[in-house]
């Protein structure tokens, strides 16, 4: 069966529902499965759960979805730069847990890789450590120090984006829009992955994957894209 769908809405079908955990790719704007979020919010799904670095900004990425209301909970690294973000959490309206950048990117890897939880040192002693287990253990010099538990994510679904893929779901990302997207791409039920480009089975050198298509359940070609930025700083113009 073939894995690449026409467009976003038909990758979506059977694959989103109410209620559910996403796990997305990204940073800030580069490397966002835009196509998809685009679609997600077509379908009106609600009180859904994003595990994603940031949830993008005003009107762009997850935050669109957060100007529709469709999002319950962020699982995020960051939260700056987004007003409507902002207004949700100290409102009420939003739920945040705020992670640890590596802390993020490990809990969906380890998701990826089955493992469902791992102890690390950062975030001990602040609030990201509040009801969480802690343990002692002895580094190589014999040392002990504090571990908080972290749990893997399990997500229902990721959506990612890249840059290449073949027909059979390898996927190579472009630089540092390889981000959070590969583990992202590993620790759901489904991926659905939009990509720049689709070249035939056999394309790719094996050594360039940087994802293997066994992780890929859906692909769509979602070009041309705009290359969007957060913030565009340009030197003064000088007279002449």
């Amino acid at each position: 069966m073939s894995k690449i769908f026409p467009d976003a809405a038909s990758a979506l079908e059977g694959a989103i529902e109410d209620g559910m955990l996403i796990a997305a790719g990204g940073f800030g704007l580069c490397g966002i499965p835009e196509r998809l979020l685009d679609a997600i919010r077509e379908t009106g799904a609600s009180s859904l759960t994003f595990a994603s670095n940031n949830a993008g900004i005003d009107n762009e990425g997850i935050g669109k979805l957060l100007r529709t209301k469709q999002v319950a909970k962020m699982i995020s690294s960051y939260v700056g730069e987004n007003k409507e973000f902002e207004r949700q959490f100290l409102a009420g309206e939003l739920e945040v847990e705020f992670c640890p950048q590596g802390t993020l990117a490990e809990r969906m890897r380890a998701g990826g890789a089955g493992i469902p939880g791992f102890y690390t040192k950062t975030g001990v002693g602040t609030q990201v450590a509040e009801g969480k287990d802690h343990q002692d253990f002895p580094d190589q010099d014999g040392v002990e120090s504090t571990y908080i538990l972290e749990r893997g994510i399990f997500a229902d679904l990721s959506i990612v984006k890249a840059w290449k893929a073949d027909e059979t779901g390898n996927l190579i990302f472009r630089k540092t829009a390889r981000n959070f997207n590969q583990p992202a791409a590993t620790c759901g039920k489904i991926c659905i992955a939009e990509v720049e480009e689709i070249v035939p089975a056999g394309a790719l050198e094996a050594d360039e994957i940087h994802l293997p298509g066994v992780f890929v359940n859906r692909i769509i070609l979602g070009a041309p894209y705009d290359k969007k930025i957060e913030f565009r700083t340009v030197r003064p113009r000088e007279e002449v």
